[in-house]
């Protein structure tokens, strides 16, 4: 149990909070190059692995952030880091393409996996916006709203694993570094050790991210920044950290299917991560209680979303700034968010 970190001093938490990012890092690399090996064991598309253990992984931080804010009766607190984390999760996209540089990443793409994920995402943080703005009704533990979100989610998963492997079009332009074979079933020998190592470096995410999202929420309140803003950015952008050391990781690998699966796949478990808020948070439903901030947090991971997918669908190979226009685009968007929510706040 960590002790009270407002009690202690901006140094004392900058400290934790620069220890807990590096040990999360390191673990976010570790655990990128651990789920392609296991893909190459098991032949699971590397796509739906990047959702179910890259995106799962990664979105422990905020659930346990998330979890803990509603058990202490601050719901905005939980719903606008939830929020704010799927924005900048889709940044972190054009920081994958500025790694890569020579190539716009959504010009690489081989399989159309990838832009199914951000449609389902895209429609999911459009429903949240609309909770936020209409009525709801409690129902054993939960908003309605938050029920409707349960089912999509859940759905989304199911249909995004059956399209596994399904060739419904192939880019007539995709160049050789996108293309990646799937690998029939190997050596499974070395399997069980693998998911033990995998095991160990997602417990180090969640003990670390946790430290380092009440760290950082220590050194926001101590700012005197509000609470909403506060969890929509400064807190999101903490538990996004693994995020970004796991898609940095899946890009230098050149597995550009894993990077965005694992950026849209943590979208979809923040929405998941919403109902369990809804359930465990004792007041009124938590979409209801979040207001027009958290709507426009949600909306703003919409456009962000919908800027990359019309990057997919389009795949101009136009860089700037050594990323494609999308991402800039994508970047100078988040940007403007900002300066909205802050005034919103």
């Amino acid at each position: 149990m960590l002790p009270d970190l407002a009690s202690q001093s901006l140094a004392v938490n900058v400290a934790l909070f620069t220890i807990a990012a590096t040990l999360v890092w390191f673990a976010g690399s570790r655990i990128a190059h651990y789920a392609d090996a296991i893909a190459e064991m098991t032949g699971v598309g590397r796509e739906f692995l990047g959702i179910l253990l890259l995106g799962g992984v990664t979105s422990l931080p905020e659930l346990a952030v998330a979890s803990t804010a509603a058990l202490a009766g601050a719901p905005a607190l939980s719903v606008n880091d939830l929020l704010g984390s799927a924005a900048i999760n889709i940044v972190i996209i054009a920081l994958a393409d500025a790694v890569i540089g020579r190539d716009a990443i959504t010009a690489v793409l081989a399989t159309p996996g990838v832009v199914l994920q951000g449609v389902f995402g895209a429609m999911l943080l459009t429903i949240v916006a609309a909770a936020t703005m209409t009525a709801d009704t409690a129902v054993l533990g939960a908003g309605l709203w938050s029920w409707l979100l349960l089912a999509l989610a859940l759905g989304s998963l199911w249909v995004i694993q059956r399209s596994q492997g399904r060739a419904t079009w192939v880019p007539a332009n995709a160049p050789p570094a996108a293309v990646s074979a799937r690998e029939e079933p190997s050596d499974r020998a070395a399997l069980r050790p693998l998911i033990r190592k995998t095991v160990a470096a997602g417990a180090v995410i969640f003990v670390g991210g946790f430290v380092l999202a009440k760290s950082a929420e220590a050194i926001a309140d101590q700012s005197g920044l509000g609470t909403s803003f506060m969890g929509a950015v400064f807190l999101a952008a903490s538990t996004s950290l693994p995020e970004v050391s796991t898609v940095l990781a899946a890009v230098r690998l050149k597995r550009y299917e894993m990077a965005l699966s694992d950026v849209l796949g943590t979208n979809i478990f923040n929405i998941l991560i919403l109902f369990f808020v809804d359930l465990l948070y004792a007041g009124e439903p938590v979409l209801q209680e979040a207001g027009r901030f958290a709507g426009f947090a949600a909306l703003l991971a919409v456009v962000l979303t919908t800027l990359f997918l019309a990057g997919m669908i389009e795949r101009r190979d136009r860089t700037v700034f050594r990323m494609g226009i999308d991402s800039l685009a994508a970047l100078l968007c988040y940007a403007g968010g900002i300066v909205v929510l802050y005034q919103l706040r």
